[in-house]
């Protein structure tokens, strides 16, 4: 009975906001979306951002835990949500910000490295993680939530690391074989890219 009257409830309140619940089931796509990248411990406590229709980016959900997490964004080709270390998290927006004003994803780069250099962005003090699924021809299903034919990449930043440091090869041995990029720069991250 008190199930039935929720149900009840929330029919009204789409039926005199129509457009409410039309944004409402539109960001719950996005969480979808984005959570599908993160550990499934950390998924309930990801703070979640998306799209407007504008094209521009905006909070979705509040974060109680360490991880951050981006919807694909409609306007690009292909899929791709990501989930990042919540000391990454500026790194990425700035980059966005700066793409947006003009520049190319490796002049964004290099600008960001001198304002981590200048103390005017922060980044990341040790390692910080970053899981992203993706994929040219994966797909979001709104009828289940899933994400299907994506692939996952997983990325654990370690500032500074050298090969000789960490004892990694600086290219993959193998499908699913972690290697540094990047060695000896801010950037240095570890690479695991699981076949298939």
């Amino acid at each position: 009975m008190i199930m039935n009257r929720r149900f009840q409830l929330l029919v009204f309140a789409c039926l005199v906001s129509t457009s409410a619940c039309a944004q409402s089931a539109a960001d719950q796509h996005a969480i979808n979306q984005a959570v599908s990248a993160a550990p499934d411990e950390m998924k309930e406590g990801a703070a979640v951002y998306g799209y407007n229709d504008d094209g521009t980016f905006k909070l979705i959900r509040e974060g109680s835990n360490e991880l951050s997490c981006t919807a694909d964004d409609p306007k690009r080709e292909g899929f791709e949500a990501a989930c990042f270390h919540n000391e990454v998290f500026p790194y990425i927006s700035r980059g966005r910000e700066l793409r947006a004003g003009g520049m190319n994803g490796q002049e964004s780069v290099v600008a960001r490295g001198e304002e981590i250099e200048a103390g005017t962005l922060p980044w990341v003090e040790k390692q910080a993680s970053q899981y992203i699924r993706y994929g040219e021809e994966a797909m979001y299903d709104e009828a289940t939530g899933e994400v299907l034919n994506s692939s996952m990449r997983f990325v654990i930043y370690v500032p500074g690391e050298t090969s000789a440091t960490t004892g990694l090869p600086t290219s993959p041995m193998g499908p699913g074989a972690p290697w540094l990029m990047s060695e000896d720069t801010f950037r240095a991250h570890i690479m695991v890219v699981p076949e298939g």
